[in-house]
């Protein structure tokens, strides 16, 4: 895809309800922008989506939208079986490719090789009056502090247990976007969890939310919600992670999408005591 082209395919991702970030088109780009691949007839633009590879050793899809007014012609199947060949063969032999497909269509990716692993389950909610401010969290808990603070470097290697790649260019970018809010969990001098809550088209989305325990977890996401506490709060949460599944029921957040996580080849290792909230839907 042209730059130009990317920016149409977030823009078709608002449209069907994705509530894309105000700055993902700008992340993914700088990221990958090789990841962003088009289905055109005519020279026209009728469809597209990511496949991102992250060093060679894992891939992910996402971002899959065939315009509506083409759909049904089979053209959503060759541009779907085309990027998964593309991001096969970016990829080092042997290593896995992830997706977070709608439930609807969970059977069509069975086909293509793809296994379930796990839903993947959108809350929301709006932040009450009464909520503590981000500043005041911060200042009732002293392990919470801004992860600018933190060497880039822990970040980065904390973030490889709850990712199944390396992934810094894109961290670095997404921890720092603006208008975002980035907090670490600090413990006994080690990180032990940190969070980012970036702008979307409607509210904030909260992601990734990694901690150590349940502790770190709500601390983390109070002061995070906080951030955006003039508006809808997203929070993507793996349904297998009894601590997540408990900090949304806590809170009052109400269940409003899903997708379930499907891997191609081995499923990866990762420690998923860990994630508490998945970083995006289009990019794992």
């Amino acid at each position: 895809m042209t730059r130009r082209e990317a920016n149409r395919l977030v823009e078709w991702a608002a449209n069907e309800g994705w509530n894309p970030g105000l700055h993902d088109a700008d992340l993914f780009w700088e990221a990958e922008p090789n990841a962003f691949i088009a289905a055109e007839m005519d020279g026209e633009l009728i469809g597209g989506g990511t496949i991102a590879s992250y060093g060679g050793e894992f891939g992910f899809m996402g971002f899959f939208i065939v315009r509506p007014d083409w759909r049904g012609q089979g053209l959503g199947d060759r541009l779907w079986q085309n990027r998964r060949e593309m991001l096969l063969s970016r990829l080092k032999p042997g290593r896995p490719i992830g997706m977070d497909g709608v439930f609807t269509m969970q059977d069509y990716y069975a086909k293509g090789g793809f296994v379930f692993a796990h839903r993947d389950l959108r809350f929301q909610f709006t932040i009450p009056t009464d909520w503590p401010t981000t500043e005041a969290a911060m200042r009732a808990d002293a392990a919470l502090v801004p992860l600018s603070e933190v060497p880039f470097a822990e970040v980065a290697a904390y973030d490889r247990t709850c990712f199944p790649a390396p992934r810094e260019p894109f961290l670095e970018r997404w921890i720092a976007q603006e208008g975002a809010l980035s907090l670490g969990y600090v413990k006994d001098g080690k990180l032990a969890g940190f969070g980012t809550i970036r702008p979307c088209r409607e509210g904030t989305k909260i992601g990734p939310l990694f901690a150590d325990d349940d502790e770190a977890a709500e601390a983390l996401f109070c002061a995070l919600a906080a951030h955006g506490k003039d508006g809808l709060v997203t929070l993507d949460v793996p349904e297998t992670h009894p601590g997540a599944m408990a900090l949304v029921k806590r809170h009052g957040l109400r269940e409003v999408f899903g997708c379930a996580r499907m891997y191609l080849g081995q499923a990866p290792a990762l420690d998923e005591k860990r994630i508490y909230g998945i970083t995006t839907f289009e990019l794992g």
